[in-house]
């Protein structure tokens, strides 16, 4: 099977480059897991700390530049572990950090919006998580070419509908309003860029079982967890949106 995902942190050329010799440790779906776990607790302790600052007022401006360093430094080793994935051991766990302190900002002033709102889209995070899983260990769900190539081009629409949405922003033209609005359309648009989130978690699941098989370097255990860290984020960020909306509704 062909190691492609719709996770621009998962190619093929990535795992091509990290096969190792013969008697070499190698990557395991057992360890990668750990290191999934490790990156998770990671980010819920980073969470935990702004969210427990947000509901002080003295903290405010340090939440800020917290949220700011935060959003970059997330941003830069993303990218720098995308294009180096030996340095994922160390750079994954930063990235969990970085994320962790940003969306506990970001979770607090949506549930000061939306209370209760953070642990539904948790749990339905973590829902939808599993029952990809599940549908993918069970055959239901299967990687198909048809599957990768729609997926590919569904999110090369929507980043490039971001980037032109966020382009025009500078120059004083405001995004459609389905994007945060909370009519029919704009939860169809959240509905449908959840659906492209959960089921790229298939196409990671493939990848990584993939790269297991074929015996890739064991530095790609934190590499492959960094990369389904970044769907799930995506996915719940997402869901927060979706709830938002439908909140807003009420």
């Amino acid at each position: 099977m062909g190691m492609q995902s719709s996770n621009p942190t998962l190619n093929e050329r990535t795992f091509g480059a990290a096969r190792v010799g013969v008697g070499e440790p190698t990557m395991t779906i057992q360890g990668t897991v750990n290191k999934t776990l490790i990156l998770l607790a990671i980010l819920i302790a980073g969470a935990m700390w702004t969210w427990s600052q947000a509901s002080n007022p003295a903290s405010a401006g340090m939440l800020g530049i917290v949220f700011f360093v935060s959003m970059i430094g997330g941003f830069i080793l993303a990218i720098a572990t995308s294009f180096k994935p030996t340095w994922s051991p160390v750079t994954a766990p930063i990235y969990a950090a970085c994320e962790g302190l940003l969306l506990g900002v970001l979770s607090a002033y949506f549930e000061a919006r939306y209370p209760g709102i953070v642990m539904q889209a948790v749990g339905l995070t973590f829902a939808v998580a599993f029952a990809m899983l599940m549908g993918y260990k069970s055959g239901w769900l299967q990687a198909t070419p048809a599957l990768r190539k729609g997926l590919m081009i569904a999110m090369g629409g929507l980043m490039i509908f971001y980037v032109v949405v966020w382009i025009a922003s500078m120059f004083g033209i405001h995004p459609p309003g389905f994007i945060n609005g909370g009519g029919p359309l704009g939860i169809a648009f959240s509905l449908f860029v959840v659906g492209i989130a959960s089921m790229s978690l298939i196409l990671d699941f493939d990848m990584i079982e993939s790269a297991a098989r074929e015996g890739v370097a064991q530095y790609m255990e934190w590499y492959g967890a960094f990369a389904l860290m970044v769907t799930l984020i995506w996915l719940y960020m997402e869901i927060l949106r979706l709830l938002s909306k439908i909140n807003r509704r009420d």
